[in-house]
């Protein structure tokens, strides 16, 4: 991951020079800069085991309103971090799967990865089903609205999790 913020903190400076896609450079997966009111804040790529077997990519969206506010000026800064992980403002992250992922494997992946997170991290990660290559998970946070998923193109109800899981997901994420 940090690979993933460094690559967050030179597209947190250069973002308005940025063509229309940007591609993760170990996977070759594009994602478009620009989605709604959001902006591309950086790429990633997460691996598994020892033979570093690829899983997905995944892009982070953030409101262009909380680029221009209150994550202006800290690229670089823990505080970046800090507010990305804590702010309330519309973000998301959008995991493009390399390879199939069975239910088992993700659900075991995020309870391990959600620990301390408390019990309504359960009926959010019992959501997820098998994921084919190819497939995309995005999983973003409206004020609001509450946590949103998709997975395959089939969303997830709203409000199912409290903020705590929130905070968990998305300091996993960035």
């Amino acid at each position: 991951m940090r690979r993933f913020i460094a690559v967050l903190l030179v597209l947190s400076i250069v973002g308005p020079a940025l063509a229309e896609d940007v591609a993760e450079p170990r996977s070759g997966r594009k994602f478009a800069t620009k989605d709604g009111d959001t902006s591309l804040l950086g790429v990633g790529l997460r691996t598994k085991t020892i033979a570093k077997v690829k899983v997905y990519a995944i892009g982070l969206y953030v409101a262009d309103t909380a680029i221009s506010g209150p994550l202006k000026g800290k690229a670089g800064s823990a505080e970046l971090y800090r507010d990305l992980v804590n702010g309330d403002f519309k973000k998301k992250v959008v995991m493009k799967f390399l390879r199939d992922v069975s239910s088992d494997q993700i659900r075991d992946a995020f309870r391990d990865s959600l620990k301390g997170a408390g019990g309504k991290r359960e009926a959010w990660i019992s959501y997820f089903s098998d994921i084919r290559s190819g497939q995309e998970c995005v999983i973003g946070w409206t004020p609001g609205v509450g946590l949103e998923t998709r997975v395959a193109g089939v969303g997830s109800p709203t409000g199912v999790v409290d903020g705590k899981v929130t905070l968990y997901l998305f300091g996993h994420f960035t």
